[in-house]
């Protein structure tokens, strides 16, 4: 039986750079050795699928699932149509093994997470204070009031750190 896989997340508001964080992790992991997964949560409707294209045709035309297959990689559209979201843990049991999934968004998800915050992004409230999971903070402004560590929103090293210690992860190479 194989263990689940260790999770991580980036929780933050709209531009706070969550996207960029994340980037710039998958990087660092993978370079480091580790087998990364993500998962992105969307907000808003969102496609993958070009207009006009085969598969998008198979969706148009009523198909449950379409599967994309190539020698290179392999995507599977799965509509909805009308049925309700599927849980986090119903996306994770979906990924193949893996050292490490980060997640993007989940912000009420149960996993340990960093809180990204950006002077800029669409709202500046804090989201550590009412959310236990959230273990530390990576900003691209001074942060008061916290008794989180604060990393600069850029330290992807130090923060990478941080999330295989979290993890578990640190100072060895798992079994993938």
């Amino acid at each position: 039986m194989t263990q689940p896989p260790r999770v991580f997340g980036i929780a933050g508001w709209k531009n706070s750079g969550k996207t960029g964080l994340m980037v710039r992790l998958v990087t660092e992991l993978t370079a480091r050795g580790l087998k990364v997964s993500t998962i992105k949560h969307a907000h808003h409707d969102f496609d993958i699928d070009k207009v006009g294209a085969d598969s998008y045709r198979h969706r148009q035309a009523g198909a449950h699932e379409v599967a994309l297959v190539s020698g290179t990689r392999f995507a599977i559209m799965h509509e909805l149509r009308g049925e309700p979201e599927p849980s986090f843990d119903d996306i994770l049991a979906r990924l193949a093994p893996c050292d490490l999934v980060l997640i993007e968004g989940y912000k009420r998800e149960p996993v340990p997470k960093i809180e990204a915050r950006r002077r800029d992004a669409s709202k500046t409230e804090a989201l550590a204070p009412t959310d236990p999971h959230i273990c530390a903070i990576a900003a691209d402004h001074a942060v008061h009031g916290t008794d989180l560590p604060v990393f600069d929103l850029d330290d992807t090293k130090a923060i990478a750190d941080f999330v295989l210690s979290k993890t578990g992860l640190d100072g060895r190479k798992p079994p993938s």
